[in-house]
């Protein structure tokens, strides 16, 4: 009960400076473009907060099938939830698929910051993320960060 009554008191908090309940119907999401930070074919959209300032964000990210995400790391813990499809992830700084949990729609993952970690999809996947911004992606291996392939 501890553990209830704490996690509200976060949730209490992250909420007190918003004017007005942000309410999201399937039909109010409007996708774009994943940010550049992320491998080109995904889209992504911002349901509450705003990753790159201070505060508490949710975003969506819709993922093709066969989509990969090198290892990499972010400055704060994230949460994950598999809405859609089915989503693999594993800790460790190099890629190996072997290593990977397969988690299906209604899965959840929390990586603590600064944890390298990947994740792949064979299947068109939607995850929502959660975190505290400012939000960024630090990869492992240079080679991973795609917006070094320009």
């Amino acid at each position: 009960m501890k553990h209830v009554l704490i996690l509200a008191a976060v949730v209490f908090g992250c909420l007190q400076g918003q004017e007005s309940p942000i309410i999201v119907t399937p039909g109010d999401v409007k996708w774009n473009d994943a940010p550049p930070s992320l491998p080109p074919g995904a889209k992504a959209t911002i349901l509450a907060g705003d990753p790159g300032k201070e505060g508490p964000f949710t975003l969506r990210l819709k993922m093709p099938a066969d989509y990969k995400i090198g290892p990499h790391f972010h400055p704060d813990t994230e949460t994950v939830t598999v809405l859609s499809g089915s989503f693999n992830v594993s800790m460790g700084e190099s890629f190996d698929a072997s290593k990977a949990k397969h988690l299906e729609a209604g899965s959840f993952v929390a990586v603590p910051k600064k944890s390298a970690h990947f994740a792949f999809t064979k299947e068109e996947t939607v995850i929502q993320v959660n975190a505290h911004g400012p939000w960024s992606i630090t990869y492992v291996n240079s080679a991973d960060d795609p917006r070094n392939k320009k």
